[in-house]
């Protein structure tokens, strides 16, 4: 599968899916609504969001919109050989906006694809400069917090109060009085993860203990710690611990309930 360029309205009925191919999804008009992985965002025109391949995501339109998309399976050429660095943009879904260069360069590319139609070289060239100007601006380290350090503990509680709901990283950046980009940037090098996978654990072993804790119904345990479906759930417990939901609460019950051998 080459890379491909395409402009499409978004359904306004939610829908979700995931695939095994990168993407990124830039608003032209109107607006739209995404979750990644419990991640989520709006988009309006000239801004937009990166979904990692096999990340499970929400969608849907808002009225009269049209989106670009771009599909980049992890062999594009604009992602190997002498492009490889920037498949360091799919490390973790996040949402951006468009400074005014870029925003040229859209224009510049809506015209061109014009021209160049289902060219598969040009897309890939197109695709491949789009790629280095947003790796550029959204992986630049930004300038150190000299002797910041976050309040993990009051960020847990700020996550496990809105476990249910969306969380994005702007909110947990504004729960600590930082940019984003600082943010991003101190919570990476204190906890050693992205904030994306921070939250994600947290959902995940909050998730477990409800299954294993408690009777809920797997729906309600989805939708208590901030998964947007039971399918949504599902993905991420056999990506996370190898085994569904249901597996899970059996496994840990089994756990709980073996005798202790001295």
């Amino acid at each position: 599968m080459s890379s491909a360029i395409r402009q499409v309205p978004l359904d306004t009925a939610t829908r979700h899916h995931a695939h095994d191919f990168h993407q990124i999804v830039i608003g032209l008009e109107g607006q739209a609504e995404f979750e990644i992985e419990g991640l989520g965002g709006g988009i309006s025109a000239l801004s937009g969001c990166i979904v990692p391949a096999n990340h499970m995501h929400y969608y849907s339109g808002a009225g009269q919109n049209r989106q670009l998309i771009l599909d980049l399976p992890s062999e594009a050429q604009c992602l190997t050989g002498f492009h490889h660095e920037l498949s360091r943009l799919f490390d973790a879904p996040r949402f951006f906006a468009l400074d005014a260069p870029l925003q040229r360069y859209l224009d510049f590319l809506l015209l061109e694809l014009d021209v160049a139609g289902d060219s598969e070289s040009q897309q890939e060239r197109l695709a491949a400069t789009l790629l280095g100007c947003l790796n550029a601006r959204l992986t630049e380290a930004p300038t150190p917090v000299r002797g910041r350090r976050l309040d993990l503990i009051r960020l847990d509680r700020f996550i496990a109060g809105h476990l249910s709901s969306p969380l994005s990283v702007a909110d947990l950046a504004r729960e600590a009085c930082l940019s984003e980009a600082h943010f991003r940037q101190c919570f990476r090098e204190q906890a050693g993860l992205s904030p994306w996978q921070y939250v994600r654990n947290r959902r995940l072993e909050a998730a477990r203990h409800l299954l294993t804790g408690s009777e809920l119904p797997l729906s309600e345990v989805a939708a208590r710690t901030g998964f947007a479906s039971q399918s949504a759930f599902s993905h991420a417990c056999r990506e996370a611990f190898g085994v569904s939901p249901s597996g899970l609460r059996r496994t840990g019950r089994l756990l709980v309930n073996s005798p202790t051998l001295c």
